[in-house]
């Protein structure tokens, strides 16, 4: 955390861009044609003769009635569009000019401005200013042909700029675009003529008969009346926001009919916002101007007492808009555009009100991009292009940043080169993009020729910062991690950014050294002034919200299976899954694929609203894609199964949020006994690349010859005890009930709830089915599933006959596995140990083994000439001389002896064996007493004496 930042009140001068000036000079001359242009890159193996494909660039050919010119490529299209603009300026020997106009020069400008709008010319024009002049015709008695100064404000664009020219303070103070407006009027005395009190003008010299019946003629298809849903928004929070209608008939002016609703005498009394929601939308606030103020833009700055609202500040509407509005407003989508000289107008419902609202989080956003209200949730984890679902985590930063009027956040991308050596960490380059969208590097970083080694890796980090549209640093982001792709790098540290602005959204008041703490965490730093100066009314809008999926629960120390349910949520009834059981079930990492619907219901009757619903719907299990309960039931289920459960009700504002009729919802909701119903149907899991590519070349899999391995060193132990080290869902553990070992107990470690979940409901049914006499035959008498961290001591499993850790110390830093097996073997101490882990030199045939459209990334190039690691979440892959030199120091350390095998391949053929595994033995060193060290979380346990008694 921060003090403070670098204020500026300086405001960011624009000036015309070179497709601008050519449009002023060609118009609809100017001809721009742009053409996909696919990037060649090379492949990303040795040896590997699958072509793979590069990114999409961008190629403008500009044609004028003299000449064309072409581009080079670009990543997007506008920079390739300006591009071609700025080479054919240069042909015309057009310098564009850099630097903006004085106020001096601003003020003329804007007097000017102010008289083309009260041309003819402009009256006929398609704008949308130009149809509420011509709106004014309609008005009746001493409003005819009045336009109010609150809508030239608005509506004209280059009026606005001027005025920032002249003083910046007009960005957030829409008063003095209006005294500038009034004063520069005051100038055109001869054809304009202003009314100040009623904060309006006109032209002073009537427009001719003729030009005004073919201003009428053009909006005779106009009908006789139209009804406009809008919604009113009460300045105290305390009151709900509620609907009403609009009615416009075809001889009004809308403006009237809004003034009306807002209960004052005319349009020139309502002042409006800037576009709420999508820039292309119509859509805007309507609110009262004060009673009085002062008309000198210079008295206006200094006197904000003189300033005599109606009504309290509104908190909400002032928090959807980003300006200050006091009292009533009215959010409605109606007005003219450039295409038409029709109203165009759209009705605005609850539904829509709340959607906007809870856009303006990013859990709100993310769900909105997947249309899943009720069912998605921001995910903690981006994994890999092709598994993520709905909007990118940049893009979700960057239309975060647009809705609350900050500045585009700034990505600083930095590569590295790692190696598998000491002396070669921490050596970076910082890098850039340049204008035809290629990666430029500072240099500093280690040249590697001939080849690189194979433990050797370039790898990205990415630095984030937010600034106000002052340029006050609000929020920096400087994460650890490293990534092998700078889009994975920009994407991750974009998702951190918004995870920690969605734990501020969901507790606005927390203090501020939890919220400093949790940036700790997620390795950003924020500047409490400039960050609560951009936030300050989230705390009274946003207190009332809640994210339903944080409720967690954890499993108690019973063997009753109506106590798992409690991993799924503590606010579900039991759920109820029906179909066959195919044995296919998704697992972390996997992709699954629903269908569900969710409907509101009231209890004991047969009413039942539908709110959201989904034929297909995609997301990766693990990454908390969906909301907690959710996810634990889908990991339950299999392929072809169905479940039904009912959970309690989210904040009504998130219902009314997803809800098609807000009327018949607000009635069910306004009724005792309501929840939410849940139907799933699991269509499809895909699993993660790394077991599609070994089930493609391996029968058996792989991962069941890795489990059978360690199933025939038990055998040949006589182990009676065994621990299994980052046991996931249990497939080890639930693969020695189904043979005759000599085992009595077993356990397993895992850092996962729904891991272990799965686990606990795979071992409870199948432990409970086996009877009386197969029972006595496995000699299982406990099982316990534990949750904690591996590289944690805990006293209960020292001196266990047998540890395994299969294909686990790649999913962690290189420094945590070697931590792991220090701790394993001085603390835990198992007489025999298991390991497991990927050969890196075995990949180059598993990515042979499937088309590479599998895990084609379209917009990535290839970043290195090594192979690909398995998969996305390993952080290290180890050569066959890597993983022997680790696993036979730790050997010698720990008086351990260790041999070495695998499974998939051969030792004696290159490039060995796929997996590969290293056998520990303990030494004759007697086992010694340990002070107890209760570090694990006891998650789901079973003993064998309790069913004897339970079935007594």
């Amino acid at each position: 955390m921060e003090t403070g930042g670098s204020p500026s009140a300086a405001v960011k001068k624009t000036s015309l861009t070179p497709k601008a000036i050519i449009y002023q000079k060609f118009d609809s001359k100017a001809c721009y044609v742009v053409e996909e242009v696919r990037e060649s890159t090379e492949n990303g193996c040795p040896g590997l003769a699958i072509p793979q494909k590069g990114s999409y660039l961008y190629r403008c050919c500009l044609q004028l009635p003299e000449f064309s010119v072409e581009s080079g490529t670009f990543r997007k299209k506008k920079d390739a569009e300006q591009s071609a603009a700025e080479m054919a300026l240069e042909k015309l020997g057009i310098h564009p000019t850099t630097s903006n106009p004085t106020a001096w020069e601003a003020r003329d400008e804007l007097v000017a401005r102010l008289s083309y709008l009260f041309s003819n010319k402009f009256l006929s024009s398609l704008h949308p200013l130009s149809g509420h002049f011509r709106a004014a015709f309609q008005r009746r008695g001493h409003l005819t042909g009045l336009v109010p100064v609150s809508v030239i404000a608005t509506y004209d664009v280059k009026l606005s700029t001027l005025c920032k020219y002249i003083d910046p303070e007009v960005e957030s103070n829409s008063l003095l675009v209006m005294s500038l407006i009034l004063r520069a009027a005051a100038r055109l005395r001869g054809s304009v003529s202003t009314s100040e009190e009623q904060l309006s003008m006109k032209r002073q010299d009537p427009y001719s008969p003729e030009i005004i019946d073919s201003v009428v003629n053009q909006q005779s298809c106009f009908p006789e009346c139209i009804w406009i849903e809008a919604i009113r928004i009460p300045y105290s929070v305390e009151k709900t926001v509620e609907p009403l209608t609009l009615t416009v008939s075809s001889n009004g002016y809308y403006m009237d009919v809004i003034a009306q609703e807002l209960g004052v005498t005319d349009a020139s009394k309502v002042l409006i916002s800037r576009t709420i929601g999508k820039a292309a939308s119509e859509t805007r606030l309507y609110f009262c101007a004060p009673k009085s103020y002062p008309l000198d833009p210079s008295e206006l700055l200094h006197a904000k007492k003189a300033v005599q609202f109606e009504g309290s500040l509104n908190a909400r509407a002032s928090y959807f808009s980003g300006q200050v509005i006091y009292g009533d407003a009215i959010l409605a989508s109606i007005g003219y555009t450039w295409k038409s000289t029709d109203l165009c107008h759209e009705d605005v419902s609850l539904r829509t009100y709340y959607r906007i609202f809870r856009s303006k989080i990013p859990s709100g956003l993310y769900k909105m991009s997947r249309e899943a209200i009720l069912a998605a949730e921001l995910p903690v984890a981006f994994t890999t292009r092709t598994n993520w679902r709905g909007s990118f985590p940049r893009e979700l930063l960057c239309a975060f940043c647009r809705q609350h009027r900050l500045s585009e956040p700034v990505f600083s991308p930095i590569s590295n080169c790692l190696e598998s050596f000491p002396e070669l960490h921490g050596s970076c380059n910082k890098v850039k993009v340049t204008e035809s969208g290629k990666e430029e590097s500072d240099g500093g970083g280690i040249a590697v020729g001939g080849g690189e080694p194979v433990g050797s890796r370039q790898t990205f980090r990415c630095e984030v910062k937010i600034f106000s549209k002052c340029q006050d640093l609000i929020i920096q982001c400087s994460p650890k991690e490293s990534y092998k792709k700078r889009t994975d790098a920009i994407q991750n540290a974009s998702l951190k950014v918004l995870s920690w602005l969605n734990t501020y959204f969901k507790e606005p008041d927390m203090s501020l050294d939890k919220l400093t703490s949790s940036g700790d965490v997620l390795d950003i730093r924020f500047y409490p002034q400039n960050f609560f100066k951009e936030f300050e009314l989230c705390l009274s809008v946003h207190n009332v919200w809640q994210s339903i999926g944080t409720q967690g629960g954890r499993l108690s120390d019973s063997n009753s299976m109506n106590q798992l349910d409690d991993m799924v949520g503590a606010s579900m009834c039991p759920i109820n899954i029906e179909g066959p059981d195919s044995g296919v079930s998704p697992s972390h990492g996997s992709l699954a694929c629903i269908c569900y619907t969710i409907s509101l219901v009231r209890e004991g009757e047969l009413m039942k609203e539908l709110l959201e619903s989904s034929e297909d719907f995609e997301f990766e299990i693990g990454t908390g894609a969906v909301i907690a309960h959710l996810e634990g039931v889908v990991t339950q289920m299999s392929v072809g199964q169905s479940a039904f459960f009912y959970m309690e009700l989210p904040p009504q504002e998130l219902i009314l949020a997803a809800a098609g009729e807000s009327a018949r919802t607000l009635s069910l909701l306004s009724s005792k006994g309501c929840s939410l119903e849940y139907s799933i149907t699991l269509l499809q899991v895909t699993e993660p690349l790394e077991d599609r590519m070994e089930q493609a070349l391996f029968n058996p899999p792989l991962s069941k010859q890795r489990v059978e391995y360690a199933l025939q060193h038990i055998k040949e132990s006589y182990a009676t005890s065994l621990v299994d080290f980052g046991c996931g869902s249990g497939s080890l553990l639930d693969s020695l009930l189904n043979n005759l070992i000599s085992l009595e107990t077993v356990v397993g470690v895992d850092i996962s709830q729904k891991g272990l979940a799965r686990a606990a409901k795979t071992l409870h049914s199948k432990l409970n089915t086996i009877s009386d006499v197969i029972m006595g035959s496995t000699g299982i008498k406990s099982a316990v599933l534990y949750e904690g961290s591996i590289t944690v001591f805990d006293s209960r499993l020292y001196g266990f006959d047998i540890g395994t850790c299969l294909e686990v110390i790649e999913h962690m830093e290189e420094d945590e596995a070697c931590l792991f097996g220090d701790i394993v073997l001085s603390s835990f101490c198992p007489r025999i140990l298991i390991v497991s882990t990927p050969n890196y030199e075995y990949n180059v045939i598993l990515q042979r083994s499937i088309p590479q459209s599998q895990e084609d990334d379209p917009d990535e190039k290839t970043q290195s000439r090594t192979c690909k690691f398995r998969n996305h979440d390993h952080k290290f892959e180890w050569t066959r001389e890597q993983f022997n030199s680790w696993a036979s120091d730790l050997a010698a350390r720990h008086n351990y002896s260790v041999e070495f095998s695998g499974v998939g391949g051969f030792a004696n053929v290159e490039p060995g064996f796929a997996s590969q595994i290293a056998v520990f033995r303990r030494g004759d060193d007697p086992l010694k007493n340990v002070d107890s060290a209760h570090h694990y979380q006891v998650i789901w346990e079973w003993n064998s004496s309790q069913v004897s008694r339970s079935a007594l």
